[in-house]
C-alpha cells in the first residue's frame, strides 16, 4: 500500500478525440496538452454497436453489455412489451466499490449511469450536473449535498440539455451556462479534493457531451445547419467549452503533489449527426416484420387536431427560453415518470416478428419477438429465429437514398455474436449501424437543410421523414486516454485500447485486482 500513488482521473464526457488531439497540439488546450506531453496517449474504442448507451457501465464494470445489461436507460421489461426505467446497475461491482473493499479511500463525483453505493469508502456524488439523469442527486455522505449547494449551488446547465428549439442567443447562453459549469466543477473538486483523503478519485465534466449534442453546428462546417456568419459571430460554441473544460482540469491540476497520477479520459466520442434511425419504424411496418396497432376512430377530425397542435407549437416558440425551458423539462420529466411506471410499445405483437427499441441514433436496435421470451412471441428460437435475421438483414442493407442511391446501412450484428454473458436476453437482438459519411440535419436549427430523411428500396418503396429532433451531434465509438505519472513513460501506444481495460488498469494502479472482468490491465500503464 505505502508504495501506491494516489490516482486522479478526469474524464470529458462525449468529448472528440480528434478535437482533443488538435486543440492540444495548436494551444488551444495547454492543460491537457501538457498531460499529453507528459504522459502516454493511446486511442480506445468502446463497447461495438451499443456505445452510446452502454459505455459508462461498461467502463466501471470492466465487463461488456451481456454481462452487465444496461444499454437504455428506458429499456423494454423482460416479459413485457413495456419500456421502463432501468432498475440493475447493482448487478455488476464497480470500480470503486473494489478499492473500497480493499481499504482504498474514493472520491467518486459525477459518474454517468452510476448509483450511490452503499458501500463506498469515501466520497460518492452522483446526479448534480450530468447528461443522463439516471438519479436525482445524491451524496455519500448524505450531509456533502447540503454542504455542496451552499458552497457551489446547483449546476448552472437544464437538468436535461434537450429543448424543442434556440435562438442564436439561447444558445450562446447555452454554452455559457456549460462554461460556469465546468468552472463550478472545478472548485467542487478542488475542495473535495483538499479536504478529503483520498487514493482514487474521478470527476467527469458532462460538459462537453451537452456542448457536443446541442452545439455542434457552431462548430463543424460540414453540419447543414452551420453558418459561417452565425459562427463569426458566435464564436466556435463547441471550442469555448472545451477551453473552459481544459481550464477546470488546469485548476484542479495546479493543487495536486507531483507523485499524483493523472488519467485525462474521453471513453466515447462525438461528431455530427447522422444515421436514419427516425425512418426504422416505418421501414419495419413496410416490410411486414412489425404491425403497428390502429389508431381509434377519432371524434375531433384530423384537420382540426392539427391546426390546434400547430398553434399551440407556434404559441410554445414563440415563448422566451426561460419560460419554454422550464415547461420541456417538467414535459420530460412528466414522460420520464409514466416511462417508470409503464408505457406500452404501440404494436400488435400477435401479428409481429420483431420490433424497434431505443440504443441511440448511430446505430438502432431491433428486438425479436421471441416465442417463449416474449409474452406473444411469433418466432422460434434457433433456425427460423436464424432465416428471418438473415432475410431481416438483406432487406436493410438494401436501403438506399432515393437521391443518390448511396446505402444508408453500413452493417447488421447480431448481439449474440457481439457479447455473452446472463444478461444477453436484455439487449436488443440487432443492431443496426447506419450510414455516418453524410450528415443529418434537422429543422429546428439553422435553416432546417438536410432535415428530410428519406429511405427505398424495391420492398418498402419510398419513406420521408421529416427530422425535429434538436440535436446536432452525435456519438461515434473512438476515445481517447493520456495517462502521466511515476513510472508511466512518454509517448503514443501503437494499438487501440478497449475502454474495458480502463477500471483493471486503474484498479492494479493501487494495487488491487477487478475480479471476473472482461477487460484487463494495460502493461505500459501499470509500471513494473
Amino acid at each position: 500500500m505505502a508504495d501506491q500513488k494516489p490516482l486522479l482521473v478526469l474524464a470529458i464526457d462525449a468529448a472528440s478525440p480528434q478535437l482533443l488531439r488538435d486543440w492540444a497540439a495548436d494551444g488551444t488546450l495547454p492543460n491537457v496538452a501538457s498531460v499529453m506531453a507528459g504522459g502516454l496517449t493511446a486511442e480506445t474504442r468502446g463497447v461495438e454497436g451499443l456505445f452510446d448507451g452502454a459505455t459508462w457501465p461498461s467502463f466501471y464494470g470492466g465487463v461488456g453489455p451481456g454481462r452487465h445489461g444496461f444499454h437504455w436507460l428506458d429499456p423494454i421489461r423482460l416479459g413485457t412489451y413495456e419500456k421502463h426505467r432501468y432498475e440493475h446497475f447493482a448487478l455488476r461491482t464497480a470500480l470503486w466499490e473494489t478499492l473500497s473493499e480493499a481499504g482504498r479511500r474514493v472520491v467518486a463525483l459525477d459518474v454517468p449511469l452510476a448509483r450511490r453505493s452503499p458501500r463506498v469508502n469515501g466520497v460518492q456524488m452522483v446526479g448534480w450536473g450530468l447528461h443522463d439523469e439516471a438519479f436525482p442527486f445524491q451524496t455519500t455522505p448524505r450531509g456533502l449535498k447540503r454542504r455542496i449547494l451552499k458552497r457551489i449551488g446547483h449546476h448552472p446547465a437544464p437538468r436535461n440539455c434537450d429543448t424543442t428549439r434556440r435562438s442564436i442567443a439561447e444558445y450562446r447562453d447555452f454554452a455559457d451556462q456549460l462554461i460556469r459549469g465546468a468552472a463550478a466543477r472545478a472548485r467542487l473538486t478542488q475542495w473535495i479534493l483538499a479536504e478529503e483523503p483520498w487514493d482514487f478519485a474521478i470527476q467527469v465534466f458532462s460538459e462537453a457531451h451537452c456542448a457536443g449534442h446541442q452545439l455542434w453546428h457552431f462548430h463543424d462546417p460540414a453540419h447543414p445547419a452551420y453558418d459561417p456568419q452565425v459562427t463569426r459571430d458566435t464564436g466556435d460554441l463547441v471550442r469555448q467549452v472545451y477551453v473552459a473544460i481544459d481550464r477546470a482540469i488546469g485548476d484542479i491540476l495546479a493543487g495536486l503533489e507531483s507523485d499524483v497520477t493523472v488519467v485525462v479520459v474521453a471513453l466515447h466520442g462525438m461528431s455530427y449527426m447522422c444515421g436514419s434511425n427516425f425512418l426504422l419504424s416505418q421501414v419495419l411496418s413496410r416490410l411486414g416484420v412489425t404491425t403497428p396497432v390502429r389508431t381509434p376512430r377519432q371524434a375531433t377530425p384530423p384537420q382540426v387536431q392539427a391546426g390546434f397542435r400547430s398553434r399551440l407549437a407556434g404559441a410554445y416558440h414563440l415563448m422566451p427560453e426561460s419560460v419554454r425551458s422550464p415547461l420541456f423539462q417538467f414535459r420530460q420529466r412528466l414522460r420520464r415518470g409514466l416511462q417508470g411506471q409503464k408505457q406500452v410499445l404501440r404494436f400488435d405483437p400477435a401479428q409481429t416478428q420483431c420490433f424497434q427499441v431505443d440504443t441511440g441514433l448511430a446505430v438502432s436496435g431491433i428486438r425479436l419477438n421471441l416465442a417463449g421470451r416474449e409474452p406473444q412471441g411469433t418466432l422460434e428460437r434457433g433456425a427460423v429465429a436464424d432465416a428471418f435475421c438473415a432475410s431481416l438483414t438483406r432487406d436493410l442493407m438494401d436501403l438506399v437514398h432515393p437521391d443518390t442511391g448511396r446505402p444508408l446501412v453500413q452493417r447488421v450484428w447480431k448481439t449474440a455474436d457481439l457479447f455473452t454473458g446472463e444478461c444477453l436476453d436484455m439487449l436488443p437482438d440487432l443492431l443496426v449501424e447506419w450510414d455516418h459519411d453524410v450528415p443529418t440535419g434537422t429543422a429546428v436549427a439553422g435553416s432546417g437543410q438536410g432535415a428530410v430523411q428519406k429511405a427505398f428500396s424495391s420492398r418498402i418503396g419510398l419513406i420521408e421523414h421529416t427530422n425535429t429532433y434538436c440535436r446536432t451531434g452525435e456519438h461515434r465509438i473512438e476515445g481517447i486516454v493520456v495517462a502521466r505519472g511515476p513510472g508511466i513513460p512518454q509517448g503514443t501506444l501503437p494499438r487501440v485500447v478497449s475502454t474495458l481495460d480502463l477500471a483493471p488498469t486503474f484498479a492494479r494502479l493501487l494495487g488491487c485486482d477487478m475480479a471476473d472482468v472482461d477487460g484487463q490491465p494495460i502493461p505500459e500503464l501499470v509500471p513494473r
